[in-house]
C-alpha cells in the first residue's frame, strides 16, 4: 500500500510539473517583460557609448554571468543546411536550455526568406535570433520596417544595421549580404562549438544590456 501511495504521489507530482512546464511555455499568455540577470565584467561595454553601426571588441568572457530571466522567448530563425549553420544551432539550443530560455524555431525556405522572418515576427518574441548567410539580405530589407522587434545575427551582419540589430562576428566569418561578400576570408573551421557558444552570450548579453545596433567582434 505505502510503495501504491507513493507511486501515485510521484506521478501526480510528475503530471503537475509537466502542465506548469506547458502552461508557463505557452506564448500566447501575458507575462512581466523580461530583465537581464547579472552584470557584464569590465571591458564588455566600451568607455565611450558606441555610435550606430559601429564594432565593438568586448574583453575575452566579460559577457558570462549575465542571463536573461526566466521564460525569455526567443525564435531561432535559421536557413541552410550546411555544417557552420548547425553548429550555431546547437549552440543557441544549448543556451536556451542552460538559461532557462522558451525557444521556438522557424526554418526559412530559401525561396521565400522574408516570409519565415515574418512568421517569427508574429510569434512577439523578445528576441529573433538569425542563422544561416541567405537570410542576411531579407533581413536587410524587413528590419528597418520593424524597429520595435529584436534581432540578433550570428556569424553574419548587415552591411547597414538600424538599431534594432545586432550581430556578432569574427575572424573567419562576416558575410554582409548585398554583393559585400565577408568582412573577413571565409572559414568553415571557425565557427567551433565554443566560438559558437560565445557568440549566442556575448549578443545576448548586448541586446539584454541595451547595446545594439552594432557588430561584436569576439576574437
Amino acid at each position: 500500500m505505502l510503495l501504491r501511495a507513493l507511486a501515485a504521489t510521484t506521478a501526480a507530482a510528475v503530471l503537475l510539473l509537466t502542465l506548469t512546464a506547458c502552461a508557463t511555455d505557452d506564448w500566447s499568455t501575458p507575462r512581466a517583460d523580461p530583465t537581464v540577470v547579472g552584470t557584464p565584467a569590465a571591458g564588455f561595454h566600451p568607455q565611450t557609448a558606441p555610435s550606430p553601426e559601429a564594432t565593438v571588441v568586448p574583453a575575452d568572457g566579460s559577457w558570462h554571468g549575465v542571463s536573461p530571466s526566466p521564460g525569455y522567448r526567443v525564435v531561432l530563425l535559421t536557413s541552410g543546411s550546411d555544417s557552420t549553420t548547425g553548429v550555431l544551432n546547437a549552440a543557441v539550443e544549448e543556451w536556451s536550455s542552460d538559461e532557462q530560455v522558451s525557444l521556438r524555431t522557424v526554418t526559412a525556405d530559401d525561396a521565400n526568406p522574408i516570409r519565415a522572418i515574418v512568421d517569427a515576427m508574429e510569434m512577439k518574441p523578445d528576441l529573433i535570433v538569425s542563422t544561416g548567410e541567405a537570410l542576411v539580405d531579407a533581413l536587410a530589407m524587413v528590419t528597418p520596417n520593424h524597429l520595435d522587434v529584436s534581432f540578433l545575427v550570428l556569424g553574419a551582419e548587415l552591411a547597414e544595421p538600424t538599431y534594432n540589430v545586432t550581430a556578432v562576428d569574427w575572424t573567419g566569418a562576416g558575410f554582409r549580404g548585398e554583393g559585400l561578400g565577408s568582412a573577413t576570408h571565409f572559414d568553415e573551421a571557425s565557427f567551433t562549438p565554443e566560438r559558437s557558444d560565445a557568440a549566442i552570450r556575448a549578443g545576448a548579453t548586448a541586446v539584454l544590456t541595451g547595446m545594439t545596433g552594432v557588430v561584436l567582434w569576439i576574437d
